[in-house]
Parts: C-alpha cells; sequence; structure tokens
C-alpha cells in the first residue's frame, strides 16, 4: 500500500503539465472536459492556438494537447489563459477540478484510504514510510526506479507524495505509528545532506502527540515482520484494510481474520522495537553521526 512533471521555469514553456494515465477514466473525462472549456474560450476570443500559446507562454502543440485532453495543465496555466481569454475566473476555477487527478489513480486511492483513517499502522524495511518523506528524499526514490522514470514522472510522484501528508493536519488527528527498520535511517539515499534533512525531518514528526515513530534494531533476534512491508488503515466505523508484502499473496485486505494476523504482527514487531523516546533519541544520535 505506499505508494509527476518538471516545475516550470523561465525555459519550460513546453511543459504546461503531466501526461494523462489513459488508464485512468475518470482522470481523463476531467480533463478532457476542462480541455474542452479551454478551446471553447479560444475560439470565442478568436484566437489561434498558436495565437494563445504565444500569449500565456506555451508551445502550439502543448496548448493542444491540453485542449484534447492529453495533458493535464498546471494551475499556472489555468491562471494565464484565464486572464488572457478574460474568462472572469472561471477557467482559473478550474484548478479545483485538476487538482487531485494530477496524481496517479492508485495514489489518490491511497490518499483517500489515509484521509478516511482514524489509525495507521506502517512498518517499513527498505526505505522510510512516504508520509514521512521529504520531498527531496522522495525525488531520489523516484530516480532510483528502474526502468528509469521521467523527469516528469519523477516530479509527478513528488508532487504526490507531499499532498498525502496534509493528512498530518487533519482534525480530529488521526493516531500514526510507523516501524522503522534501523536501516532505513542509515541508508544515504540521495545522499549525506539529504539523509540529514529527512533525519530532521524524522524528529519534527516524532514529536507530534498523535505519532509514534519507533525504531527496529539491525541487532535484534527476535523480528516478527520478516514478511516485509506491512501497513494497516483502521476506520472509524470499526472496518479496516491492511496489506504485507509476504502475507496474502501481497494484496490488499479487509478480511478480519487476515488483519488479526496483520495486527498480530505488528504488535509484536512494535513490543521488539525501540520506544518511540528511544527512538527518536537514536535518531539524534544517526544524525550527530551523519
Amino acid at each position: 500500500m505506499s505508494m509527476d512533471g518538471t516545475e516550470r521555469g523561465d525555459g519550460g514553456a513546453d511543459e504546461p503539465g503531466w501526461d494523462v494515465d489513459p488508464d485512468d477514466e475518470s482522470g481523463a473525462a476531467v480533463v478532457a472536459a476542462v480541455g474542452r472549456q479551454i478551446k471553447v474560450w479560444r475560439e470565442a476570443a478568436g484566437l489561434r492556438a498558436g495565437d494563445f500559446g504565444t500569449a500565456i507562454g506555451y508551445g502550439e502543440d502543448q496548448v493542444y494537447k491540453v485542449e484534447g485532453g492529453k495533458r493535464i495543465p498546471r494551475p499556472e496555466f489555468l491562471d494565464r489563459a484565464d486572464e488572457v481569454l478574460s474568462a472572469g475566473g472561471k477557467l482559473a476555477a478550474m484548478k479545483r477540478d485538476v487538482a487531485e487527478v494530477r496524481y496517479p489513480k492508485k495514489v489518490r486511492d491511497l490518499a483517500k484510504l489515509e484521509a478516511r483513517a482514524v489509525e495507521l499502522l506502517a512498518y517499513g524495511d527498505h526505505n522510510l514510510h512516504g508520509l514521512l518523506q521529504t520531498d527531496e528524499y522522495a525525488r531520489a526514490l523516484f530516480g532510483m526506479r528502474q526502468p528509469a522514470y521521467e523527469q516528469d514522472e519523477i516530479e509527478r510522484g513528488v508532487a504526490a507524495r507531499a499532498a498525502r501528508r496534509s493528512v498530518f493536519e487533519r482534525s480530529p488527528a488521526p493516531a500514526f505509528s510507523f516501524v522503522q527498520e534501523e536501516v532505513t535511517l542509515r541508508r544515504p539515499l540521495g545522499g549525506r545532506m539529504v539523509l540529514r534533512r529527512q533525519l530532521e525531518r524524522l524528529l519534527e514528526v516524532g514529536q507530534l502527540r498523535n505519532v509514534a515513530i519507533q525504531v527496529m534494531p539491525t541487532a535484534r533476534e527476535e523480528h516478527a515482520l520478516m514478511q516485509g512491508e506491512t501497513q494497516v488503515l483502521k476506520f472509524g466505523d470499526g472496518t479496516a484494510v491492511g496489506r504485507s508484502e509476504g502475507a496474502f499473496a501481497g494484496r490488499a485486505t479487509s478480511d478480519p481474520k487476515q488483519l488479526r494476523i496483520l495486527e498480530l504482527r505488528y504488535g509484536m514487531i512494535r513490543a521488539q522495537a525501540l520506544t518511540p523516546g528511544e527512538s527518536l533519541a537514536f535518531v539524534e544520535q544517526v544524525l550527530g553521526e551523519t
């Protein structure tokens, strides 16, 4: 259950957004509707696609892609289009419609589950949990994927992961429990400075009253989750969903019997790991050594 486009700079006029996932039917429908509206306003203003692109700082081909529903427009694209076409805020208002579908569907689905959860239990063995990651740490992870991601995909993934962190700001606040293998604190993914800032982020999040971060020392002789990465999300109505890489074929499950097994294993590894207080002290120690 763990789970992009490069931000446009002065020379990024050819990148107005992100490619549409052809398998994401609901997202594609939203983008297509937005594109049609942009085209209607452009034609009503008597502008050719090339002239319109020049006016808002994008190429003609990119304008056609957005209007054809092949490209997800960035917020600044819609703001400029609204201004140039004198749309009175109607095109700019569509930023709300595309804000969610800019992220891959599987990430949106996960974010919806996290937004509903009243409790999250997560064990990580190779890297830090997505909700704990800094942007630069996440960028390093996406950059290591094979086959290699395009830069556009990397930045889209980073943006999606950053958006999920809003769950920490929910009220009432859900309860978070993270157990991380010691190696995830020491592996310098992205370089030493990236790791240092990531460890600082852990110390910051670990101070939240509704968050418990625990470290599973490599030297422990007992380990209840050798099955690998595991996560359980519990909801207010008493239901839950969980997944473990080495259990139930790695598929998500909401079966009560299977969830009890995942919760049993998670409860045991929490007992085997350092306490939250000991863990924050350990993170500080690793930070001092990094």
